[in-house]
């Protein structure tokens, strides 16, 4: 999977499509585009500097993905979290993640411990100067490796893809409250890992889910939405 999300550069080696959704999904993964916020599709167009082809496919791919709701009037938005869906999206990342923590505690040498500390570094600099892009494009980073280090394309694939729908509500979080008082059980896991009990990896892998998608249920919104 690599590092964070990127559009990429333009190169002939990469379809105008491929880079248009790249890009959108980029925005959406950190909050770029606010739950809710309607967007035609002639304003993607121009945000992102693509033909309307490359931008209605990318639209499409989106949508599959559960990360953009068609509108109508040829307007798209990013859909609002409801109760239901945060619990759903709890009992999914909890099944999938932990076991994800446990195999890269598995297969991770002493230089991927290293880059998994360094990224937490850079995480916590943000959460303490109030880098909301920081902090975000940081948090996923973290997790985004650990999936990487797993080497479990399918259970990999599958976690990513809730980032998408909690993503941009995330943000909102952010906003609303700051960083400094996330929480950040990242430190936990760095030291299960050190230690190499995948165990208590995957039981603060558990806790950093539990915490975050709590918080983010209980201070965005009304009941009904996010």
């Amino acid at each position: 999977m690599g590092n964070v999300d990127q559009a990429g550069s333009k190169t002939a080696s990469v379809p105008a499509h491929e880079i248009a959704y790249r890009t959108l999904r980029h925005k959406i993964l950190f909050g770029e585009l606010a739950p809710g916020q309607p967007v035609t599709i002639l304003g993607l167009t121009e945000q992102l500097g693509a033909g309307m082809t490359p931008v209605r496919e990318a639209i499409r791919r989106l949508i599959a993905e559960g990360a953009l709701d068609f509108q109508g009037n040829r307007r798209v938005c990013v859909p609002r979290l409801t109760r239901q869906s945060v619990e759903e999206l709890v009992f999914a990342r909890l099944a999938l993640e932990p076991r994800l923590a446990e195999l890269a505690c598995a297969r991770a040498d002493q230089s991927a411990r290293d880059e998994l500390m360094g990224i937490d570094q850079q995480l916590d600099k943000a959460m303490q100067g109030g880098d909301i892009s920081g902090y975000l494009m940081g948090n996923y980073k973290f997790h985004h490796r650990l999936y990487d280090l797993a080497n479990a394309p399918i259970l990999a694939s599958m976690a990513d893809s809730m980032w998408l729908r909690f993503g941009p509500s995330l943000r909102v979080v952010c906003g609303r409250y700051g960083t400094v008082n996330l929480p950040d059980n990242h430190k936990i896991l760095l030291a299960a890992m050190q230690e190499g009990d995948a165990s208590a990896t995957a039981q603060a892998m558990r806790a950093d889910i539990e915490q975050g998608m709590n918080q983010l249920a209980d201070s965005l919104g009304s009941p009904d939405s996010i």
